[in-house]
């Protein structure tokens, strides 16, 4: 017998040595279940999402809500993530507020928004930042989707980011770090196109 069935043996052994190792490790280690692996606690228990959250009365959605102030082309240049009960008005404001400081505010013309920023958002705007406010509402007879002009670019700015795994859910604990991965999955996206 030469040295290939010693060889295999060996590697037998050390398989089966790991497999044992691996085992009695998860064993030890709380939460984990030393049959399965799998954690103890049942699958509907934990909903995963932690702190500030709230729910949408009008999309009847629970979470939190993104508000992007994004170009022609669909960049982002301020965002804010907070809670889904915070009313859209707010919201746009909190994100405008951040737009203030900035050199690019003087490119400021026109915003354009849906519906829901209706009210005195518009002489807000008008005041702090020196642009209008131009609401793109739903036509009348609207049958199901239609794009309509200049909405469509943030709906789309939307859809870039739900392709990123992190994005794509909220597993956030804190809205920061929410805001956080969408300017990196921005920047991912910037510099894909620059190459």
């Amino acid at each position: 017998m030469g040295p290939l069935p010693a060889l295999a043996r060996h590697g037998h052994a050390r398989a089966r040595a790991r497999r044992t190792t691996h085992t009695a490790s998860r064993a030890r280690r709380p939460g984990g279940d030393a049959v399965s692996g799998k954690p103890r606690q049942s699958v509907g228990a934990h909903h995963g999402k932690r702190g500030p959250k709230g729910f949408d009365a009008a999309k009847r959605v629970k979470g939190r809500k993104r508000h992007p102030v994004v170009d022609t082309l669909g960049l982002i240049w301020a965002l804010t993530v907070h809670a889904a009960d915070v009313q859209d008005r707010v919201g746009a404001r909190r994100v405008l507020w951040a737009l203030r400081p900035k050199r690019c505010r003087p490119r400021l013309q026109v915003l354009w928004a849906d519906g829901a920023y209706l009210g005195p958002l518009g002489t807000w705007v008008r005041r702090m930042l020196g642009a209008d406010l131009v609401i793109v509402r739903k036509l009348a007879e609207q049958p199901g989707f239609v794009p309509l002009p200049k909405r469509w670019v943030a709906e789309r700015t939307f859809a870039w980011l739900g392709r990123y795994r992190r994005l794509s859910k909220d597993y956030e604990e804190r809205p920061k770090s929410s805001e956080t991965w969408t300017y990196a999955a921005m920047t991912h996206l910037m510099v894909r196109r620059l190459a």
